[in-house]
């Protein structure tokens, strides 16, 4: 069995996925990260990355991710072109670890930036880590250092931020302080032990 346990966590781009997903790991919660294992992959693939998009994105045996995700965000058949030969993979080893999550009978998280858009997983519980997007903006720009075109061109390469918020299970929001996201994630947690004790994760 797979992703029998398992809560999908999402949002936007700069919404904070990060910072609650460590929150989680605090409260004790086991977490599959989907990013961790894309940059393996990627790096596992360098060959069929040049051959898809030229050495100049690989150096030292490995791909360039700041220069491929440059050409991914404003080409998309580019960005098509790299999804087909990764997500596949990606998938398999996610589903892999999940039954070993699966097989401890309590909920994990699957950290999945694009869990919407690839509409691969069926994962039936989801966390939306959520901030409207005009913050989402500000955010990117000052942690990329990038450009406010350059980051409306991120934002826009995922499903809007509100429709996401519409699909969520839980929803976090990350709008305001860290008081304030603590208390958000700490009333989450409640609900998914809850949640868990009444048996909805049978």
């Amino acid at each position: 069995m797979s992703f029998k346990y398992a809560i999908a966590l999402t949002g936007g781009i700069a919404t904070g996925k990060s910072t609650v997903a460590k929150k989680f790991i605090d409260f004790g919660f086991n977490l599959i990260d989907a990013d961790r294992i894309a940059h393996i992959i990627l790096d596992r693939n360098y060959l069929e990355i040049a051959k898809l998009f030229g050495r100049r994105y690989i150096r030292d045996n490995r791909v360039d991710r700041k220069l491929l995700g440059s050409l991914i965000f404003s080409d998309k058949k580019a960005k098509k072109s790299l999804e087909e030969l990764l997500h596949p993979q990606i998938y398999q080893e996610i589903k892999r670890l999940s039954i070993e999550q699966d097989s401890l009978k309590r909920p994990y998280l699957v950290d999945i930036p694009l869990f919407f858009e690839t509409n691969r997983y069926p994962i039936k519980r989801v966390i939306v880590v959520y901030t409207p997007k005009d913050i989402q903006l500000k955010r990117l720009m000052k942690r990329d250092n990038i450009s406010l075109e350059d980051a409306k061109k991120r934002v826009n390469s995922q499903l809007d931020i509100e429709t996401k918020r519409l699909k969520a299970s839980y929803l976090i929001d990350n709008s305001k302080n860290l008081k304030s996201l603590q208390y958000e994630c700490d009333k989450v947690k409640e609900q998914i032990l809850l949640d868990f004790k009444r048996g909805y994760y049978v």
